[in-house]
């Protein structure tokens, strides 16, 4: 297992790349492409961010314990803040109150959350040409995981794709996040 840390001001992102796992890409690729989601999200400055780099027998023990699915899938999110503390965006589920204060970010930086990446999935949904957002797109697996760690990193600041408006609002996004470095 080797760990990192990268600097893309504000943001600092711990990285775990797992014994056995090929990167297929540059971490700094990677962590780029995070920084520009969570400036994106509005993310609170400065924080923190893990990436979990692994293979699919990893992604499928989170998948069955957190989301109760059999199976390997791409990527799991991990977030530690509600979705109310990040700024509204388009299908965005209203907040449920829980309190008459607004959220206090503790002084420092704090930590978002976790994004765990099966990159032995990526490369083959890439290799295979289910890929991308639709799932049909064949392109290189520095491309897929270049998408899965930005929707990974959407989902830690509170996007999601359950409801319609927010997925479109959420996809759209991802794709001028992507062509923002090719």
């Amino acid at each position: 297992m080797r760990e990192s840390t990268v600097y893309v001001s504000p943001w600092r992102i711990d990285v775990i790349l797992r014994d056995g796992v090929q990167p297929h890409t540059s971490i700094a690729t990677l962590c780029r492409a995070i920084a520009r989601a969570l400036d994106a999200t509005g993310a609170p400055e400065p924080s923190s961010i893990g990436l979990i780099l692994t293979n699919d027998a990893e992604l499928t023990e989170l998948n069955r314990a957190h989301m109760d699915t059999d199976g390997p899938t791409d990527v799991l999110s991990f977030p530690l803040l509600a979705p109310g503390t990040f700024p509204d965006h388009p299908g965005k589920a209203a907040a449920a109150p829980t309190s008459t204060e607004a959220f206090v970010a503790p002084p420092g930086r704090g930590h978002l959350g976790d994004i765990v990446v099966s990159v032995e999935r990526a490369a083959e949904q890439a290799a295979a040409g289910r890929g991308g957002q639709t799932g049909d797109v064949q392109w290189s697996t520095r491309d897929e995981l270049r998408l899965l760690v930005t929707h990974g990193a959407l989902h830690v600041c509170g996007w999601d794709h359950a409801d319609p408006v927010e997925e479109a609002a959420m996809r759209a996004l991802e794709q001028q996040l992507l062509a923002q470095e090719r």
